[in-house]
Formats: structure tokens, sequence, C-alpha cells
């Protein structure tokens, strides 16, 4: 019977789970929360880092099992004589948002666990971390490093990274089509960044756009940009999108609004037109009777995906522009006049 079971709930498996059963439910959980999805959430995904932290290592969950969650922070309970879980030694480790990032980096080193948001190693050290991943014990098979650094329960040096100074974001601007966001396209394409020694170099960089993703979602890459000499490591890219300018519609959230020009003559005999949609597929659009300025007339769901459930669209929102005459011979105001 272990004393609570907060961290196995978080990742979905039962107190009995296997080293198998425990890094799946990591991957899945660590997938769903990233900061970087649209699902994001920061805090729970820091939650969920840890909790992989304590029990993808064999001492630290059997500490868990006994004492809790507490102890396993800081190192067990101290058996050389103050004895029982009011016995644990001082100064636990406070888990941060570095150490949740490391560990992920750890555990996809080398992937693709994004479909494009690459998140290898550590910065540009060669083969990553990758090489851990078939060692015996531990996180993703690493053996345990108790006492490492003096710090009490044997926490792994990837928590020391949380001292270095955070490395620089970069931003930059990555324009995609309306078409691109709507089917949810990837895009590849090589940058130069500086490696150790100044010297030039290219990586490559795939991003798996989302179906429905908005002008302004960031997407950042730590580890991927210049080296810095100074910390060792690697500055951040992120990436922000912008929504290239589209010759026939313009977005509102979801919705698509589409512009049709009429004639002043169309606008009162009425039109047969054919309306495009984002997705190629041809809108019969047409009228008899006289149609007012302001007049809309509504698709539904022939807009944009919806981020959070692509299968769910927005509406295509046609609106009309009449092209009035700036002025009228004698002839037309008389023919106005006697029939108006």
């Amino acid at each position: 019977m272990v004393k609570e079971t907060k961290l196995y709930d978080l990742l979905g498996v039962s107190p009995s789970a296997n080293d198998q059963e425990i890094k799946k439910g990591y991957r899945k959980a660590a997938l769903q929360y990233h900061p970087d999805k649209p699902t994001g959430n920061t805090e729970k995904f820091k939650q969920i880092s840890e909790a992989y932290e304590i029990l993808s290592d064999s001492n630290k969950r059997e500490v868990y099992d006994q004492y809790g969650l507490e102890a396993a922070r800081s190192g067990g309970p101290s058996f050389g004589g103050a004895g029982g879980a009011g016995g644990f030694p001082g100064g636990a480790h406070s888990f941060s948002n570095d150490d949740a990032f490391n560990i992920f980096s750890q555990f996809f080193s080398g992937g693709d666990p994004f479909g494009g948001h690459s998140a290898g190693g550590f910065g540009g050290m060669p083969g990553g971390m990758g090489g851990m991943g078939g060692m015996p014990g531990g996180m993703g098979g690493m053996p345990s490093m108790g006492g490492m650094g003096g710090m009490p329960g044997g926490f792994r040096s990837a928590t020391g990274a949380s001292q270095r100074p955070e490395e620089e974001v970069v931003t930059v601007n990555l324009p995609v089509s309306l078409e691109d966001l709507f089917t949810g396209k990837k895009k590849s394409f090589k940058i130069g960044r500086k490696g150790p020694g100044g010297s030039q170099e290219k990586k490559q960089i795939d991003i798996q756009l989302k179906r429905g993703w908005k002008a302004g979602t960031k997407i950042t890459y730590k580890n991927e940009g210049d080296f810095n000499p100074r910390t060792g490591g690697r500055k951040t890219l992120q990436f922000v999108l912008q929504e290239k300018a589209h010759p026939l519609f313009k977005r509102d959230g979801e919705n698509l609004l589409y512009t049709v020009p009429l004639s002043f003559q169309e606008s009162l005999l009425g039109f047969s037109k054919t309306v495009q949609t984002i997705d190629g597929r041809s809108l019969s659009l047409s009228r008899t009777q006289p149609i007012q300025p302001t007049e809309t007339t509504t698709y539904p769901g022939q807009g944009m995906p919806n981020p959070k459930n692509p299968n769910q669209r927005g509406d295509l929102i046609i609106t009309y522009k009449i092209d009035y005459p700036i002025s009228l011979s004698d002839a037309q105001r008389q023919a106005i006049q006697q029939n108006f």
C-alpha cells in the first residue's frame, strides 16, 4: 500500500505500474500539456515532469511510496538516527520549469515529438543527451546519481541547469498563408547560426503547423539558436506566426469574410456569381431582387478550423461592395425619378 497516489495519477498509471508503463504515461501527458501545444499548461507540465523524475528512479519511488512526496523531494528519511518520516534532511529541491524542459529534452532526445518541433538534446552538445537512454536504471534507463553535488536525494545533473542564466530568447517572425493554416502544413527551412568558436553552420527547422492556428501563435525551440560561449548552451528560438494577406479572404477568429463586388445594376436587378472557398470548393451565389449594401450571406462551417477542435469550423460570411456611380446623366436622373 502506497502512502499517496498523486504522482501516479498525474501520469495516468496505477501504483503497480512498471517502468515501461510509467514512460508511456509520461510521454502521453507531457505531449498533451507541453507549453508549446495549444492544449499546453505550464504548471501541469511541471507537475507531470516532477512525477516522472521521481517515479522513474527506483530509489526515489521507494521513498515516495513509503513516505510521500515531500520525503521524495528531500531525499528520503534520515535513517542514520532521526528515524521515521519526521527525519528528512533539510533543503528539499525546488523543482523548476527548467527541470521540466530538461527532462522532456532528455526523454525525446533525437526524436520529433510534435511532428516538426524538435526537442532534441541539450543545445550544441554532440549527440545531445540521447546516449543515456540505453543505460540501465533511473531516468530513461539512467543510473541513480545519488549524492551528486552534495544534494540530498541524488537529483540528476539536469537540475544544475536551473542555476545557469536563462538563455536569451530570439524572436523570429514566420509569415504563413491562410491556406497553410487551414490544412496544417509542415514548414521546413534552414537557418544560419553560430557554432562553438564563432563558426557558421546551418540548422534545419521543421515546424508542423496545427490546423486553425492564429497569428501570434508562438513555437519555441530551446537550444537551437546561436551558441552562447558564456553559458555553454544555445539561445532559444521563438517563432511567431504572421498571417500573410490573402487576396480574397479576411480572417475574423474562426470566420472568414469574403467581399463580392457588385455593379450598381447588379445590386438592383440581381446577379449570379461563383464564390471560391478556402478549401477549393465552389459555391453558387445568385439574387433576383435588389440587395442592400449592409446585407450579408452566411455559409456555416465553411470558415477556418477551431485550433482546439479542428473538426469544427467557423463560417464563411459574404459581404457586398456596390459600385455606385459618382455622377448621373440627365437621362439617368429622369429614369430614376420616373421609376423610384
